[in-house]
């Protein structure tokens, strides 16, 4: 159990920050403020349908004073007409009108508490989503630049990584001519000095030694006619 559960705890870590990594600031800011905006949408609902409520509560009282007047009236023509019996039942029609107006009045009451709550509610809601949008501005575009400084940094050393390999590979180029140089300046002096032979001459040994055998005997013809010019 206690190497699953630090398996498990490795493997959690790991993905945190695999997501961490690929999450994007500036999308979860924008994400957030969404969120608010559709809370501040419910809190104006809710303001619109306690109103909603309170202006019905308040229709219906209406209509309950005026029948609360009328049966007021109606008893008053009734006693002036001596009809108490009818008086009377107009007057507990009318109270009981009343004890309704009081319940409503309070509900109504109830409803003004609730609605002057929501709103109050709704304005600070609204300061707070307006701050956070200026701030979630203010931080998208600070991450925005320092993400392009990061970028313009990246290209920078990989330029600098790049003139480096090439450097490496100048070096490596001038090392092996000077290499080549020096190979040749050795096979030139061996040449030079007879330890070997320079096969890419244009006369080998044989058609030297010819030479020097034709050369000969042109100068021994040339000495035999100077001898018979000058009579010897």
């Amino acid at each position: 159990m206690g190497l699953l559960n630090r398996m498990g705890t490795v493997i959690s870590a790991k993905m945190n920050k695999i997501i961490g990594g690929m999450e994007d600031p500036r999308e979860t800011l924008d994400y957030s403020y969404e969120k608010q905006l559709d809370l501040l949408q419910n809190v104006k609902r809710g303001v619109a349908e306690v109103t909603t409520s309170k202006k019905r509560l308040q229709l219906q009282r209406a209509k309950l004073v005026q029948n609360s007047e009328k049966l007021g009236e109606q008893a008053r023509e009734a006693v002036q007409a001596n009809r108490e019996d009818l008086a009377r039942l107009a007057l507990e029609r009318k109270n009981a009108i009343t004890s309704q107006i009081t319940g409503l009045d309070q509900e109504i009451a109830t409803l003004e508490a609730e609605q002057e709550k929501l709103v109050a509610a709704e304005k600070r809601l609204s300061t707070k989503i307006e701050i956070f949008r200026s701030r979630k501005e203010t931080i998208k575009a600070q991450y925005s630049a320092a993400e392009a400084q990061v970028r313009i940094s990246e290209s920078v050393s990989g330029i600098s990584e790049e003139m480096a390999d090439v450097g490496m590979s100048i070096e490596r180029a001038e090392s092996k001519t000077e290499d080549m140089k020096a190979r040749s300046a050795a096979l030139d002096e061996l040449i030079e000095t007879g330890t070997l032979v320079d096969f890419t001459a244009k006369e080998d040994d044989i058609e030297r030694e010819l030479a020097a055998i034709s050369g000969k005997g042109k100068i021994e013809s040339e000495l035999a006619r100077l001898k018979s010019e000058a009579g010897k």
